[in-house]
């Protein structure tokens, strides 16, 4: 089986064309994104046909479990279906269905490639229920104490089509023991779902430094949806203006929220190399 790696701030994907080929792309991807006996990636990101979009985005964490959308790998995604052929985009439009919903693209292209996108990521989510979170309170949730061991954690909790919960401190984001305590958060009782947790120290009002533990996947170079979840919670403070810089470790994602409306997604989407899979 054909496949081709990309990778959008460091986050990297394995995409393989689901149009016409049925397999159990779970049990697929574990292997296949396994680092050190596999193709290696932060998940497997497979094309499938669409009724109404321009084509169907479907995203497995390196656990197999299904994730509901990306913000990263639709970016890599959408250089993949546009340069192989499979998609035309009507200018630099492109339409792609998510278990999520229906995403929007505006593609960056130049020389005749797509290196990057502007993903309309929809609006935020700050329902309990609906991200969710087992709390009774209104929304938005901000500052919820998340018991691990001996500490607590204040998280402000939000969906960007999938569940995260953001932690803000005042100290440097590498110092932080994300994969000690993210794991915990992930799979505490009060995400029934988990949870993508997320670190993030703001310096000023147009910059924030940022880690993230990605649910079924681990430390992740950066997260697409995590980055809108940050900045939106950012806002919802009053620390950050409309547009801010979410530098992570794999590179730099720019987000616009006016605070009523969709969150606006810019970063890069970057070819890394073709190879065939073993059936």
């Amino acid at each position: 089986m054909k496949f081709s790696k990309y990778h959008g701030a460091g986050n990297d994907f394995i995409h393989v064309d689901g149009m016409n080929a049925r397999r159990d792309w779970s049990a697929l991807a574990v292997p296949m994104c396994e680092r050190n006996i596999g193709a290696g990636a932060d998940g497997l990101i497979v094309a499938e046909p669409s009724k109404h979009a321009d084509i169907f985005m479907r995203v497995f964490n390196a656990d197999g479990s299904e994730a509901e959308m990306c913000g990263n790998g639709i970016r890599a995604f959408a250089k993949y279906v546009v340069e192989e052929g499979m998609v035309k985009p009507r200018g630099d439009r492109l339409h792609v269905e998510t278990i999520a919903g229906d995403i929007f693209l505006t593609l960056v292209q130049a020389g005749g490639s797509v290196i990057g996108a502007t993903v309309d990521m929809g609006p935020p989510r700050f329902v309990p229920s609906e991200i969710p979170v087992a709390v009774e309170a209104r929304p938005p949730v901000l500052d919820l104490p998340v018991p691990v061991e001996s500490a607590a954690y204040a998280v402000s909790c939000v969906s960007m089509g999938n569940p995260h919960a953001v932690h803000f401190i005042d100290s440097a984001v590498a110092e932080f023991p994300l994969r000690e305590v993210g794991p915990r958060i992930e799979h505490h009782p009060l995400f029934p779902a988990r949870v993508n947790f997320e670190v993030a120290q703001v310096l000023d009002r147009r910059h924030i430094q940022s880690r993230t533990l990605e649910r079924g996947v681990g430390e992740t170079q950066a997260c697409g949806t995590g980055a809108c979840a940050i900045m939106v919670s950012a806002r919802l403070h009053g620390w950050v203006d409309d547009e801010v810089e979410v530098n992570e470790p794999g590179g730099v994602l720019t987000l616009r929220w006016d605070g009523t409306s969709n969150v606006f997604l810019t970063g890069p989407a970057v070819f890394v190399y073709r190879g065939e899979w073993p059936d």
